[in-house]
């Protein structure tokens, strides 16, 4: 019989057997995620409230998982940062289940805050100002930040504190739905102001 030996394949009579992939030495270890259940629970003692709510007061966890089996539910820890810790008598597959909805509706509800931009000139006209800031409105309404920015051309530079009191006024005009997180400020030849929106009530 010959036997040969390919890059760590061992080969006899021409059979084929594939090396075992071991997990890394360094791997890290593989945690539970979520509270722990029933024969997890390791303390000696803890704080037991039952199926109805009621506070059992601190127990062993063996008699804890007696109490509820007889219930015909699990023992839940659910938390596990007090002393001595609080578990519960419930239905842990309902439990998870409603955690996971109302996570769910959480991530629903979340608003991610955009950065809108609207641009000013020093010499800005009542007419457009105000067609200008229809935009800042409705923007600000929807929760979404605003950076006004006001750019200089040519001589305009000399004449700065003209846009400064044009943002000023932004501010003015907008301080009921609105809050100047970044005051006026010169970026090149370029002055920016943020607003943004005031905590709906």
């Amino acid at each position: 019989m010959t036997e040969r030996y390919f890059s760590g394949t061992f080969c006899c009579n021409h059979q084929r057997i594939e090396p075992i992939a071991r997990r890394p030495h360094n791997a890290p270890p593989q945690r539970d995620t979520g509270p722990r259940v029933n024969e997890k629970i390791r303390s000696n003692e803890i704080r037991l409230i039952g199926a109805d709510g009621d506070n059992v007061g601190v127990v062993t966890p063996t008699r804890a998982m007696e109490m509820a089996v007889d219930a015909g539910l699990d023992l839940v820890e659910i938390s596990p940062n007090a002393n001595p810790p609080v578990c519960k008598i419930m239905d842990f597959g309902k439990f998870k289940y409603e955690q996971q909805k109302r996570e769910s509706e959480a991530r629903k509800k979340q608003k991610i805050i955009e950065i809108k931009e609207v641009k000013f000139r020093p010499n800005t006209d009542t007419h457009d100002y105000e067609v200008k800031m229809r935009n800042v409105f409705k923007f600000l309404e929807n929760g979404d930040k605003v950076k006004v920015t006001l750019r200089f051309r040519g001589r305009e530079m000399a004449h700065q504190n003209l846009g400064r009191e044009l943002l000023e006024r932004v501010a003015e005009d907008t301080k009921e739905i609105g809050k100047v997180e970044n005051f006026p400020k010169m970026e090149g030849r370029q002055m920016i102001m943020l607003i943004g929106p005031l905590p709906q009530k």
